[in-house]
């Protein structure tokens, strides 16, 4: 019986040119692929819990993980070929022949999974970090084979192709780890006092605590960068934490809420749209003869005097001109900063 099951198993069931293909060799082949692909699962599952616990080495575990899943992939089929009888020198023009027809027919997949390997290995945009594209916003969470998967902060996810990550164009907000400046607009009525405006606001937004602790180069401040129609145009910029970055909406939401905050317990005025109207001429009359037609003024009025005006107040610091006088810092990357 078992001398049966034994020719069995040696009894050729494929002949592929001058290869024959066993049943016992096939399930052997079978057999082997099988056990690569567990492990190659089981391998990248435990790197990944690795990578969700690590705090700083979530890029390196990140590459590692997918060189050893596709590795342990690859050695598996290779092995399990060998395993199933096939001599993959004798299979080299044959296979390539193949390869050739499947590059002419999955040339976008071809090209998205080397673009994926680039992207990997490139490390200009990394899983984690947060990017911004002409459709899309969000955090990185994985770089697949074929495309990259984007979640924004209402939990959406996005599938953008790698190739689009590599050929357009990407913000990437969080790029080695850094944080970056933020402005956020407001406005205060004219009349208000500039150096109060700047003090409350600055006090405000250094009370939040995602607000980034200042040094010489990264300084809270206060812009004034216009004149409206009905205001005085600001900006605060700040430095918050690289998680505050990576939700911009809210962000801006709080700092805005501060801004407001700040500004009615300090009594400033916020503008609103107005429109000044001015009066020259009525029925071709003009000054105290226009005002006595529309009864508002005795005719032979003394013109009234002008107020006395109240001394200009005290210049306060302008941050802009400090910012433009200050030299610009050298980029330091976090990985050098962290030596």
């Amino acid at each position: 019986m078992f001398q049966e099951i034994e020719t069995l198993q040696e009894a050729a069931v494929l002949r592929l040119g001058g290869i024959s293909l066993t049943l016992g060799g096939l399930i052997s082949g079978a057999i082997v692929i099988g056990i690569a692909v567990v492990l190659s699962w089981g391998a990248t599952r435990g790197i990944r819990r690795l990578r969700q616990k690590a705090s700083r080495t979530t890029q390196a575990l990140y590459l590692l993980e997918k060189l050893v899943g596709y590795g342990i992939l690859v050695a598996g089929v290779i092995m399990g070929l060998s395993a199933a009888g096939l001599n993959l020198s004798s299979l080299a023009v044959f296979a390539g022949a193949i390869g050739i027809g499947v590059g002419l027919g999955l040339q976008g997949v071809v090209k998205e999974f080397v673009s994926g390997l680039f992207l990997i290995f490139d490390r200009m945009v990394s899983v984690g970090d947060y990017v911004e594209l002409d459709d899309a916003r969000g955090a990185i969470v994985e770089i697949g084979p074929r495309a990259t998967r984007i979640r924004t902060n209402d939990n959406i996810n996005i599938i953008v192709p790698n190739s689009n990550l590599i050929e357009g164009k990407v913000t990437n907000w969080t790029l080695k780890g850094d944080t970056r400046r933020i402005h956020v607009p407001f406005s205060v009525a004219y009349g208000a006092n500039r150096g109060e405006v700047r003090d409350v606001v600055l006090k405000a937004a250094r009370a939040i605590p995602f607000t980034l602790p200042e040094t010489e180069a990264r300084k809270c401040q206060v812009w004034l960068v216009g004149f409206g129609e009905s205001g005085l145009d600001f900006e605060l910029l700040v430095w918050p934490t690289q998680e505050a970055v990576k939700r911009p909406a809210a962000m801006h939401a709080a700092y805005t809420w501060a801004i407001a905050e700040a500004l009615d317990e300090a009594g400033i005025e916020i503008p609103f749209p107005q429109t000044d109207l001015r009066i020259r001429s009525i029925f071709g009359r003009e000054g105290d003869d226009a005002l006595e037609v529309l009864g508002r003024a005795p005719k032979g009025r003394t013109p009234p005097q002008p107020e006395p005006r109240e001394p200009a107040p005290k210049a306060s610091a302008n941050d802009a001109a400090e910012d433009l006088l200050r030299p610009s810092p050298e980029p330091v990357d976090r990985e050098v900063r962290d030596r």
